[in-house]
C-alpha cells in the first residue's frame, strides 16, 4: 500500500512538466500562428480568392474549437501524451497534405480540418489542464501565465522563421520544415502523460462524474459570461493573425512587415502572459479580464483612426502582444477556481470553443468582407464594439468556487480538526 509520505516522495516532477509544457506550447503554436504568412504565395500560386483561403484557417479554428473538449475529455480519461500523440499526427498530415492542395476542398481538408483537429489535440489547452494538475493553487496562474507565454514565444520565433524560410525556400519546404518540429512533440508530451484522477473517497463532495461536471458548469451563471466573452477573444486574435500581414501589403508598406508585427505581437504577449499569470493570482481575475478588453477596443480604435505607417504597425503590435492571450491565464484560472482541477481540460475545451467559434467568424468575415467592399474598415469596428462588450460581460462574474468544492473544504477542514 502506498503511503502519504510515499506519494509525496513519488509525485509529479514540476520542473520537467514545466519545461517540456512549454516547449510543446512553443512548438504546436507557431505554425499555426504562421499560416497568415502562406495567405499571398498560396493564392498567388493558386490563383485562390482571398475567401477561399480566409475560409481554410475559418475551418481550422473552428475544428480547433469542436476538438478541444474531445481532446479534454481523451486526455482526462486516457492522459495527456495519449491525446498529444493523436494530435501530432493529425498536424504533421495537415502541413504536408497543405502542399500539394489544388482545389478548394483539398485546402479545406488539410488546413482546416486536420490542422485544426491536430492543433485541438496538441496545443498549450492540454498543457495548461497538465500544469492545472501537477502545481499548487495557489501556483496555477502564474503557472497558466508561463505556458501560455511559451506559445507566444513561439509566435515570435516561428513568424520571422517562417518569413525567411518562404523567402529562401519557398512555402512548400517551409510547411515540411513545419510539420518536422510538430513531430517532437509526443517525445516532449511523455513527461505529460498523467491523467485526471479519480477521488479517494467515493461519496465525498468530490466524487463527481465527467457528466456532472459539465452539467454543473453550464448551470453556472459565471461559466456560461465567461463562456461568452472567451468569443470576443478569438474573434480578434484570428482576424489579427491572418489578415495583418495582408492589411499591410493592401496599404503599401513593405510585405516583410507583416512577419515582423506577427513577430512583435508574439514577443510582447511574452510578458503580457507573465504579467497576466501574476497578476490574476493577486487582484480581481474578472475585472482584469474587462479592462484587457477594454483596453483591445482603444489600441483597435487609436490603430485605424490614425496614419497607417511602420511605425504605428509596430506599436500598435506591441500594445496589442501585451492584451494578446493574456486573457487565457484569469480565464483558465477562473475555471480552476471554480470548478477545481479535475476536469479543467475538458471544461475549459468548451470555453475554448466558444473562443474559436469567433475565431471562425473573424478569419472568415475579414476575407469575405474585404472581397465584398475592398477594405478592412467593416471588420475593425467589429472588433471594437465585441471588445467593449467583452468588457461588460466579465464584470458581473464572481471569482469562487461552486458550492461543491466549498462542501469539499468544509468536509476536509471538519475531518482534520476531528
Amino acid at each position: 500500500m502506498t503511503t502519504a509520505s510515499d506519494a509525496g516522495r513519488t509525485g509529479p516532477n514540476i520542473p520537467l512538466i514545466i519545461i517540456c509544457g512549454c516547449l510543446i506550447a512553443l512548438i504546436s503554436f507557431g505554425p499555426r500562428s504562421a499560416m497568415g504568412l502562406f495567405f499571398q504565395p498560396m493564392t498567388e500560386a493558386r490563383d485562390w480568392s482571398r475567401e477561399l483561403f480566409a475560409l481554410a484557417i475559418a475551418i481550422q479554428n473552428l475544428m480547433w474549437g469542436f476538438g478541444q473538449p474531445l481532446a479534454g475529455m481523451m486526455a482526462d480519461r486516457y492522459g495527456t501524451w495519449k491525446a498529444m500523440t493523436l494530435g501530432t499526427v493529425l498536424y504533421a498530415v495537415g502541413l504536408l497534405l497543405m502542399i500539394d492542395a489544388q482545389s478548394a476542398v483539398a485546402l479545406h481538408v488539410s488546413a482546416g480540418i486536420l490542422i485544426g483537429l491536430g492543433i485541438a489535440f496538441s496545443s498549450f489547452s492540454l498543457v495548461l489542464a497538465a500544469f492545472g494538475r501537477a502545481v499548487t493553487p495557489a501556483q496555477r496562474s502564474l503557472a497558466f501565465g508561463i505556458g501560455t507565454a511559451s506559445g507566444s514565444l513561439g509566435q515570435f520565433l516561428f513568424a520571422p522563421l517562417g518569413a525567411t524560410l518562404i523567402e529562401h525556400v519557398g512555402w512548400q519546404d517551409t510547411l515540411i520544415v513545419f510539420a518536422g518540429l510538430i513531430a517532437t512533440i509526443p517525445l516532449l508530451a511523455i513527461a505529460l502523460r498523467g491523467k485526471s484522477e479519480a477521488p479517494v473517497t467515493a461519496g465525498s463532495a468530490s466524487d463527481q462524474n465527467l457528466k456532472a461536471a459539465m452539467a454543473e458548469a453550464f448551470g453556472t451563471r459565471g461559466f456560461l459570461l465567461l463562456t461568452l466573452g472567451f468569443f470576443v477573444c478569438g474573434f480578434h486574435v484570428a482576424f489579427i493573425t491572418v489578415h495583418l500581414p495582408p492589411f499591410i501589403a493592401d496599404v503599401g508598406l513593405d510585405p516583410s512587415l507583416g512577419g515582423w508585427a506577427i513577430a512583435i505581437i508574439g514577443l510582447c504577449n511574452v510578458a503580457g502572459s507573465l504579467a497576466a499569470g501574476y497578476i490574476g493570482g493577486r487582484y480581481s481575475k474578472p475585472i482584469f479580464l474587462s479592462l484587457i478588453y477594454l483596453g483591445r477596443s482603444i489600441a483597435i480604435f487609436t490603430f485605424i483612426m490614425l496614419p497607417i505607417s511602420p511605425a504605428s504597425v509596430l506599436i500598435f503590435s506591441g500594445v496589442m502582444g501585451l492584451l494578446w492571450l493574456s486573457t487565457v491565464p484569469p480565464t483558465s484560472g477562473l475555471v480552476a477556481v471554480m470548478f477545481g482541477p479535475r476536469y479543467m481540460a475538458t471544461l475549459f475545451g468548451f470555453v475554448f470553443l466558444s473562443h474559436q467559434v469567433g475565431a471562425f467568424l473573424g478569419v472568415w468575415l475579414g476575407g469575405k468582407l474585404y472581397d465584398e467592399t475592398g477594405s478592412y474598415d467593416p471588420i475593425w469596428w467589429c472588433g471594437i464594439v465585441l471588445g467593449i462588450a467583452a468588457a461588460v460581460i466579465h464584470w458581473p462574474i464572481q471569482e469562487k468556487p461552486v458550492p461543491r468544492l466549498v462542501a469539499e473544504e468544509a468536509e476536509s477542514a471538519s475531518k482534520a480538526f476531528t
